[in-house]
């Protein structure tokens, strides 16, 4: 089943941006780390150590900053500059996730946006592309069981 084309009415952005973006930046590091090593590899994301990441789902107000470290990804507690800031819409994102569309697709219709360091958001959606997803589905609930 498609997703079918929404975006979030106003008012979730202005109430989300007032929200603590603490428990969904925890969430998101929290499922990157239970993919880091297994189907997330480390390797290519090296690059990505110690650098500002902020993930702005544009339409439900949320603006999320972590970086990766030696030993997994963080959540950052500050609001400097970050080196690279991926942009998108809930549905937008939902897509990417569920391989409904791909990185390229998005980010050519300019519905995913990546601003700072181009090498980082090239690598972060080179990254994405080379993700098996097909594993993720078969391996996940070993995954979850095992933490």
């Amino acid at each position: 089943m498609k997703i079918p084309a929404f975006t979030l009415p106003g008012p979730f952005a202005r109430v989300g941006a007032r929200l603590p973006q603490l428990p969904p930046t925890l969430a998101l590091v929290g499922g990157l780390n239970l993919a880091l090593d297994r189907i997330l590899p480390r390797e290519p994301l090296e690059p990505l150590t110690g650098k500002r990441l902020l993930l702005k789902v544009t339409d439900a107000g949320l603006a999320l900053r972590f970086t990766l470290t030696p030993r997994g990804f963080r959540p950052l507690f500050d609001s400097r500059q970050p080196d690279l800031t991926i942009s998108a819409t809930t549905r937008d994102y939902l897509a990417l996730a569920l391989r409904e569309e791909d990185p390229d697709t998005l980010f050519f219709s300019r519905r995913l946006l990546m601003e700072g360091e181009t090498d980082l958001g090239l690598l972060v959606k080179n990254t994405l592309d080379a993700v098996d997803w097909d594993a993720l589905t078969t391996r996940l609930p070993g995954m979850l069981r095992h933490g």
